[in-house]
């Protein structure tokens, strides 16, 4: 069976070998790490046009990065040739999340309104980690940054791909590249 690469999900980024016993440190991103990169999971990789099992092996933590050791990858240089490679799973495959809780490929693409009814834009990126997270919106101006919170997003319907936000003053004017544009 072949795996839809475009159909799964981000979970991190290989950023380089570590020591020469084929180990990886990983950038991940996502915010359940411990769960994500342990003993026993699977995640995946694309080269060139082929998608291949990675199996942990085992891992450790420093400073927050997961150093991981994969069975199909026994050598420094198998390591070094996994370099900025994008590690996926398929969506399927994640756990559900709490109440009021979000995968960030959820919320991209979603309508952002005020809850006056103004259309203020699209989101394309969720940044930041967990707690202090951020809905990067596209509102044909440039940016818009606004504080994924209970206090401001008001509703979020990700399978209705709208979300409904209350601003508080001055919030929507903090972004310089769509207040200097507005101003013309």
């Amino acid at each position: 069976m072949a795996l839809d690469w475009d159909g799964m999900v981000s979970v991190g980024r290989i950023a380089r070998a570590h020591g020469n016993r084929g180990r990886v440190i990983i950038d991940p991103d996502t915010d359940f790490p411990d769960e994500r990169f342990c003993p026993g999971s699977t995640v995946y990789v694309r080269r060139g046009s082929d998608v291949e099992r990675l199996s942990i092996r085992d891992v450790r933590f420093h400073k927050g990065r997961p150093i991981v050791g994969l069975d199909e990858v026994s050598s420094m240089n198998e390591a070094e040739a996994l370099a900025s490679a994008d590690l996926r799973i398929p969506a399927e495959t994640r756990g559900s999340l709490p109440a009021d809780s979000y995968y960030h490929d959820e919320l991209i693409g979603c309508e952002v309104e005020t809850v006056q009814g103004v259309a203020v834009g699209t989101v394309s990126a969720v940044e930041g980690s967990a707690g202090t997270h951020r809905l990067i919106l596209r509102d044909g101006h440039g940016e818009i940054h606004v504080p994924l919170v209970d206090a401001i997003c008001v509703n979020v319907d990700p399978a209705a791909k709208v979300i409904v936000i209350d601003p508080p003053d001055g919030l929507l004017a903090l972004n310089p590249s769509s207040t200097a544009r507005r101003a013309d």
